[in-house]
């Protein structure tokens, strides 16, 4: 009998091969190819036997789509107002981060407000489901749990009456279809039985959540197609050392992307946080050099975050060292060599360490402002303003450039009662003027260079009241 066809699958990015080699072709990933079953022949190339699809105008009324909010606000507005039936959500994040716990906690609520919610789990058993229920003060919440992972009898689960309003699959990588001839989480089983998942939840009209495996990389193991075939993808991140934890939509077809939601671990679960910026300055001290607090944008939402820069002399012959948590280690190397091309401020023979406060991941631009600050206040052992937020992109000349949502960065920074923001230089003629609230000074700079002198000024007040308090203390 000869051997069916096979190929060869990127586990990456989902490119297929007829040879196997150690570097995918298209992605670049090595060691990522994998052997499958090769898709059948005969699949259709015309339209010959097919029904012509409806066309319609693009103009024209459409309804805004039904939600399930599950009144747990920070995932309500991550998903955009709750979970839509007929979608499906992937749901990643790195093993023992919380995403199990969230999911219960958000199942149990909707099955409190008579939704009917199964929890479908491959990993655990149903004493082990209970046992964590129990735990987190669910277990009288009326969810229907049970221990399965073959693709064939959840789909006959999920097909049986009544019709289920949330279905949790927890996780995809452990479904297996045996006619896919190959193990539980290869690319193969995850296309097909992802496939078939969302098949059933659109054809009979009920939300579907997905839970994803992470590579050591962070990014969601399997196949890209993965992602593509779902309708949001949610990433749980935080550290362990960490209580915080940041839910952030990188996709979502029925919202807002980028939306973060903030939770704190608690021996209860995962608590909501309504006002993420007290809680991520709760811990500042003013008047430490090195600090600098970025006013930044996560989605829809302003959040205020204070940036840490510590600045010291290389140890031994190596090359200086440069360590960054929470923010991108290529952007650090681009802003050191602005403050050395372009004021002067040199980092040659200093080990660098920037760490962003809390847990969170800064990806935006604007960021490169409040690191600067930090970066030079670090350096010149002189302490920002304890009262100022800063913001703004620092370009390759050196020069401070326009942000967007800077309206509601200052009125964030206004409510948690700072009173200066060191922004961009607004160019005369463009743009209408700011809505600046009561009380707030704006501090304006045109050039990097110009928030250098500053901080590097010794005839500021606050550096005066600093470097006094220091000497007293070490009196």
């Amino acid at each position: 009998m000869p051997k069916p066809p096979t190929r060869f699958v990127c586990t990456a990015c989902g490119a297929a091969f007829a040879k196997w080699s150690g570097q995918c072709n298209a992605c670049g990933a090595w060691n990522t190819l994998v052997e499958e079953a090769a898709p059948r022949p005969g699949s259709p190339s015309s339209g010959a036997g097919g029904r012509a699809a409806p066309l319609v105008p693009l103009q024209g009324e459409s309804e805004a789509p039904p939600r399930l909010a599950c009144r747990i606000a920070e995932l309500d507005r991550v998903l955009g107002g709750g979970f839509v039936p007929g979608s499906a959500v992937l749901v990643g994040g790195d093993p023992g981060i919380g995403k199990s716990t969230l999911l219960l906690q958000a199942a149990a609520a909707l099955a409190r407000a008579g939704r009917r919610v199964l929890y479908l789990s491959g990993e655990e058993s149903v004493s082990q489901i209970r046992l964590r229920a129990a735990r987190l003060g669910l277990a009288e919440a009326p969810v229907a749990v049970a221990c399965v992972s073959a693709l064939r009898d959840l789909l006959a689960t999920l097909e049986a009456d009544p019709r289920p309003d949330l279905a949790i699959i927890d996780s995809i990588q452990t479904v297996w279809l045996e006619e896919a001839g190959a193990a539980p989480g290869t690319v193969g089983q995850v296309r097909a039985a992802a496939a078939e998942l969302i098949r059933a939840a659109k054809a009979r009209n009920f939300a579907l959540v997905l839970v994803g495996h992470v590579t050591k990389e962070g990014a969601l193991a399997g196949p890209r197609v993965l992602e593509h075939l779902v309708d949001a993808v949610l990433y749980l991140e935080g550290d362990r050392g960490h209580v915080f934890r940041i839910l952030r939509g990188v996709k979502n077809r029925f919202g807002a992307t980028d939306e973060i939601g903030v939770f704190e671990m608690t021996a209860r679960g995962l608590a909501e946080v309504a006002n993420p910026s007290a809680l991520f300055l709760a811990e500042r001290r003013g008047n430490v050099s090195g600090s600098a607090v970025f006013a930044g944008v996560e989605g829809t939402r302003p959040v205020l975050v204070e940036v840490q820069a510590l600045v010291s002399r290389r140890a031994g012959e190596g090359p200086a060292r440069r360590a960054v948590v929470g923010w991108d280690q290529g952007r650090l190397s681009l802003l050191l060599a602005v403050l050395d091309a372009r004021c002067g401020v040199s980092f040659a023979d200093r080990d660098v360490f920037l760490n962003v406060a809390g847990g969170l991941k800064l990806s935006e631009p604007a960021a490169d402002l409040a690191v600067a600050a930090a970066l030079v206040s670090a350096l010149v052992d002189r302490p920002t303003a304890a009262d100022c937020v800063f913001f703004g992109e620092v370009g390759l000349s050196g020069e401070v450039r326009m942000v967007g949502q800077a309206e509601a960065r200052l009125k964030e920074a206004a409510k948690l009662g700072f009173a200066t923001a060191c922004l961009p230089k607004r160019v005369a003629g463009r743009g209408r003027a700011l809505a600046v609230p009561e009380g707030l000074r704006l501090w304006e700079v045109g050039h990097v260079s110009d928030l250098v002198a500053s901080l590097s000024c010794a005839e500021r007040p606050a550096v005066r009241e600093g470097a006094q308090r220091r000497a007293v203390q070490s009196t």
